[in-house]
């Protein structure tokens, strides 16, 4: 079965999200592919995507230094993460935004009545 285009860019941001909230720490390919709800060998097969897009980092050391003959650990590259949270401010910004101005308009409106 093929996956479209589109299916696939929505499961690579569900993984980049994940990733982000779990960014103080590297996860296992079979950790991400848990919380995704999808097969390793393909999660595995998008995390090489976005690694040649430079948006993960693959760790194939464990903290003392030794090889991982089969595993992988993934992060989010330092510039992914600035960029998810930047992305995250200018959200809480335009809600902060918005939600002032719709004080300001309910505010009117109640001056208006009184």
């Amino acid at each position: 079965m093929r996956i479209s285009d589109k299916k696939k860019d929505k499961i690579s941001e569900q993984i980049l999200s994940f990733l982000y909230s779990v960014s103080v720490k590297p996860v296992f390919t079979s950790h991400v592919a848990r919380e995704v709800a999808r097969d390793e060998e393909f999660v595995k097969s998008i995390l090489k995507e976005l690694k040649e897009k430079n948006l993960v980092t693959e760790i194939r050391k464990n903290p003392k230094g030794d090889q991982y003959t089969r595993r992988s650990r993934w992060k989010l590259t330092d510039a992914a993460y600035r960029a998810y949270t930047n992305a995250g401010n200018q959200d809480s910004i335009q809600s902060r935004q918005t939600a002032t101005q719709q004080e300001k308009t309910s505010t009117k409106t109640y001056d208006k009545t009184a």
